[in-house]
C-alpha cells in the first residue's frame, strides 16, 4: 500500500511539472517588446506608441501606449510564442520576428493599427500599415505623433513670444511634453528652457509634430 501511494505521489508531481513547463513564459512590456523566458525581445519591423503617449481618436484622448500593449497581450493570449532572432539593438535586446500560434505578431499589431511599420529598418509591414491607415484603425483613427518622434522630438527653432509664436512647449519632471496656449492656467508660470528640449511654437500643429500634447487646462 505504501509503495502504491509513493508511485501515485510521483505521478502527480510529474504531471504538475509538465503542466508548469507548458505555461508560456512570456510577459508584455509594451506594444513592441516582450520578455520571453527572461530574455527581453524587441519585435522586428514595427514601432508601437510609448507608455503614456497620448493619441486623439476622433476627439477622444487616450493613452495609446497602454492600449497598444493590451492589444499585444490579446494577440499572444495563452498561445505558444516562438521567436526568430534578426539582430540585437543598442540596448542589448534581441530583435526578432515572433509568432503566437504560428501568427506573426508584428503583422497583427500593424494590421490592427496598434503599431506603425518601422520602415527605417524594414518594409516588411509597410502594406499592412497602408491598409490600416486607409481603414482608420487604431492609432490611425485620429491624430497621432510617430512613436520615434515622440521619443526624440526634433529640436524646434526658438521663436520670439510675439504674434502667433506664443505657444510654450514644456517638458515636465516626468518627461511629458506639454504645450500651453496663452490664457491657459499654467501659461504665465511656464518658463521655456531650450537646453531641456523646450521650445516656443507658432502653431498647435507644429507643437504636435514635435511630440507635444496640449495641456488640459
Amino acid at each position: 500500500m505504501l509503495r502504491i501511494c509513493s508511485v501515485l505521489v510521483l505521478v502527480l508531481s510529474l504531471a504538475a511539472s509538465l503542466s508548469q513547463a507548458a505555461e508560456p513564459e512570456v510577459r508584455v512590456i509594451d506594444g513592441d517588446t516582450i520578455d520571453l523566458a527572461g530574455q527581453r525581445i524587441r519585435l522586428f519591423g514595427i514601432d508601437a506608441p510609448e507608455k503614456g503617449q497620448i493619441c486623439d481618436e476622433r476627439g477622444q484622448v487616450r493613452d495609446c501606449g497602454a492600449w497598444s500593449a493590451m492589444m499585444l497581450q490579446q494577440a499572444i493570449a495563452s498561445f505558444d510564442v516562438q521567436c526568430s532572432t534578426v539582430d540585437r539593438d543598442r540596448y542589448g535586446r534581441l530583435v526578432s520576428i515572433c509568432t503566437a500560434n504560428g501568427v506573426d505578431l508584428g503583422a497583427v499589431m500593424v494590421q490592427n493599427g496598434a503599431a506603425t511599420a518601422y520602415t527605417r529598418y524594414s518594409r516588411r509591414y509597410a502594406k499592412d500599415e497602408q491598409a490600416a491607415k486607409a481603414l482608420g484603425l487604431g492609432i490611425w483613427a485620429g491624430k497621432m505623433v510617430a512613436p520615434e518622434t515622440y521619443r526624440h522630438p526634433a529640436p524646434a527653432t526658438p521663436a520670439v513670444e510675439t504674434g502667433d509664436c506664443a505657444i510654450k512647449g514644456n517638458v515636465g519632471a516626468s518627461g511629458k511634453h506639454i504645450y500651453h496656449l496663452p490664457g491657459q492656467r499654467d501659461y504665465a508660470a511656464t518658463r521655456i528652457s531650450p537646453t531641456k528640449g523646450e521650445a516656443w511654437f507658432c502653431t498647435e500643429a507644429e507643437a504636435q509634430r514635435a511630440g507635444f500634447r496640449k495641456a488640459r487646462r
